[in-house]
């Protein structure tokens, strides 16, 4: 190593530590502590009481028409196998299964002439048509921008002029921040992008995300008619209107 390359090296490294002293490290995580203590607080006020199985279920067999509406993922997939600090089987959770042991049960309830059964997600159509293709259903992808009727075909509920030149500068954005954050994937469907770092860094994946949410304002969507949706571990920017919801 040169002399010029261990200077260089030098001040880096102080200036890294000069900056990154003891109180900036404290001030950041009771600052990030206070922040999980609030959004903790507010998914216990949102978390709805229990369900009534025993009312519920006498009113269902009593019932003449029934319309049950199912989530995908975490819902009717496989379980993933969580091993290490951070946990589980990436490439797995990333091919969303349906659970083989709710085959039957499903296919119970969608041969019952009483009972109507749409399953909704934020996946795309050909992942919904992949596990689903089978059963006697209606499927509703991307968060019903997409319906399928029991034996039918694919249609849309977008709208006829929904803007969409956002999506390549989100889609560089997306790829920069996945090259540069190990163990982390985006995934591109038609009206929408989510990037995920479950399996990243929990810290570096949090100033990742801080950074991304950055460019983006500031960017490729500053004056669109988008929603962004930042989860736990996750980054979404999408059509505004396409949620479960609407």
């Amino acid at each position: 190593m040169t002399s010029d390359e261990r200077e260089k090296r030098h001040r880096h490294n102080y200036a890294h530590v000069t900056t990154h002293t003891a109180q900036d490290w404290a001030e950041t995580f009771v600052c990030e502590l206070n922040d999980t203590v609030a959004e903790a607080l507010m998914r216990t006020r949102q978390v709805p009481p229990d369900l009534p199985s025993r009312t519920a279920i006498q009113q269902y067999l009593q019932s003449k028409n029934r319309l049950l509406i199912l989530g995908f993922n975490s819902t009717l997939t496989e379980p993933v196998e969580s091993s290490g600090r951070r946990g589980g089987d990436q490439i797995k959770e990333m091919e969303l299964k349906l659970h083989p042991d709710l085959k039957g049960p499903l296919r119970a309830l969608c041969e019952d002439e009483s009972t109507t059964v749409i399953v909704l997600s934020g996946s795309d159509r050909s992942v919904l048509d992949e596990n689903f293709g089978e059963f006697n259903l209606w499927l509703a992808a991307e968060h019903g921008m997409f319906l399928r009727p029991t034996d039918g075909e694919w249609m849309t509920t977008m709208p006829e002029h929904l803007n969409m030149d956002w999506v390549d500068s989100v889609k560089h954005v997306f790829e920069y921040f996945t090259e540069r954050t190990p163990r982390s994937h985006f995934e591109h469907r038609e009206t929408s992008f989510v990037w995920n770092y479950k399996y990243a860094d929990v810290e570096f994946g949090r100033l990742q995300a801080r950074d991304m949410l950055q460019h983006l304002w500031t960017g490729p969507i500053s004056n669109a008619a988008v929603d962004v949706v930042q989860g736990s571990r996750s980054v979404e920017v999408r059509s505004v209107g396409v949620t479960k919801v609407s």
